[in-house]
Order: C-alpha cells, then structure tokens, then sequence
C-alpha cells in the first residue's frame, strides 16, 4: 500500500453560516495515484477540493465537523499559502489565467514562492513546455487570445512551476472539446506516471475521469454515495446507468423502474 497522502474525515462544511453543503465527506488519496471525484453539479466536488487547499473563507465557507490530515498533519487551520508551501496546489474551475499576461508570464508566476534560484525554476520551465509543447509555441502569446484549451494547459502547467506534491484539478474538461479534454487527461495521466505528481481532481465527466483515474469517490448531495477502484466503478451496473448512460434497456415496466431504483441504494 501505499502512503496515504490526503486524509479527509467526515467533514461538514457550511456556508454563510446557515448552508449545509458537505454532510459527512469522507476520502482518502494515496501518494501517487489519481483519484476522482465524481457527481452531477451541486454535489459538492468543488467545495470538497476548496475544504482540501483552504480557500473556503473567500466564499464565505467553512469547515465544521470532521478534520482533513495533510501526511498526518491537521491542516484545517493553514492558510492558503501554507497549503502551497506543503505542496498543494489547486487549479480552480475556468482555469483563471491572468488574461493580460502573456502564456510564459502567467507560468512563471506559479513560481513566485520557489527558493531555489532561476535556474532551478528555468528547468522546470523547460519540463512544462515538455509536458505542453504548445504552450511553448504560444509563449509570447497574452493569454487572453489563446484558445480554452491553451488556458487549461497553461492552467495546470502554472501549478506544475511550484513542484507541487499534490494538485487539486476543478473541471478540467468544463468548456472544452472531446479531443482537447483527452489530450489534457493523457498530460495529467503522463505527470503521474512519469512525475510522481497526486491528483485529486473532481470532474462531471464521469467517463473519461474512470478512465484515467485509479480510484473514485461519486458524492450526490454532499454526502459519499459509492467508492472504490476506478475499474470496478466503470463495471458497476448502476454507474453505468446512472453517470456512464449505458444499460437499462431489458426495463419496460414503470415496475421494473421502481424495482430498480430501489437498487441504487443511496435514494432511499
């Protein structure tokens, strides 16, 4: 096995003081895999990752039950910029790039808390535009006028300059084309294998994130509804019907809709 990374553990999270959001979240993410969150919008994949990195304050949330370990490490109470000190790092939903700055300018600002000199930061320069060679085409390029997949790139290889142990990916695939989506999860896929890097990415595109993942975590209102690895999820009869749009066609009874509901245990 290998060493648990991340340690969520039945976390509430509550906005605006009256807004329960997250209803007894529980997960764990080994060092070195890719693990998926996965669920319709409004389950709450977004606000598990800001608990994670601790950007909740800025949408006036918090976390009020439960505690989250960063390698055992209660980290509840850190701030953002203390989470990316200890690696973590969060590529937010709408990749968020400083659209005035150009593609070279916007990558190298992920390198702002780094220490360990220009040419150090200069390497990893040069792995990123590995990793995304069309980033290096497009460097001189203001990020405003590239194209959504450039920005999503760019996106991720910013949080990739801070040498990050962890990156929490929001909706990589939101906005942009089928082809662009898989060249994007074969990047994040190569980053893990070849790198080393964690991913916890939270993702409504349940089919491509099965795919690519190593293990899942489906959340429906808040609450974990059904885990495990990310093949016996894509194998699951009711993730496939459910989030995967196969199967179901033997039911042709308003009955065998009932009885079949009742299968898909969390609604009851």
């Amino acid at each position: 096995m290998s060493e648990v990374l991340l340690n969520v553990n039945g976390i509430e999270v509550i906005y605006n003081h009256v807004i329960l959001v997250l209803k007894g979240v529980s997960l764990q993410v080994q060092q070195g895999r890719v693990v998926a969150l996965l669920g319709g919008n409004g389950a709450g994949k977004t606000t598990t990752l800001r608990a994670v990195s601790n950007l909740l304050a800025g949408e006036r949330g918090e976390v009020t039950k439960g505690s989250i370990e960063l390698r055992g490490e209660r980290i509840e109470r850190l701030t953002p910029a203390q989470m990316v000190e200890r690696g973590v790092i969060q590529v937010m939903e709408g990749r968020h790039c400083f659209a005035h700055l150009t593609i070279e300018e916007n990558l190298l600002t992920g390198a702002y808390t780094r220490r360990d000199g220009r040419a150090a930061v200069a390497r990893t320069l040069d792995k990123v535009y590995g990793y995304f060679p069309r980033l290096k085409t497009r460097r001189t390029s203001q990020a405003a006028y590239t194209s959504g997949g450039e920005q999503q790139m760019c996106a991720i290889g910013r949080a990739l300059m801070a040498e990050p142990k962890m990156v929490l990916l929001d909706e990589p695939s939101m906005g942009l084309a089928p082809q662009i989506v898989e060249e994007v999860f074969e990047i994040v896929k190569d980053l893990n294998t070849r790198e080393g890097v964690t991913f916890l990415l939270a993702e409504q595109n349940t089919s491509i994130a099965l795919r690519y993942a190593d293990y899942g975590y489906i959340l429906e209102n808040g609450r974990i509804v059904m885990d495990g690895e990310a093949k016996a999820l894509r194998e699951n009869e009711d993730v496939k019907e459910f989030y995967l749009g196969v199967g179901g066609a033997d039911r042709k009874s308003f009955r065998d809709i009932k009885s079949y509901k009742r299968r898909k245990r969390w609604l009851s």
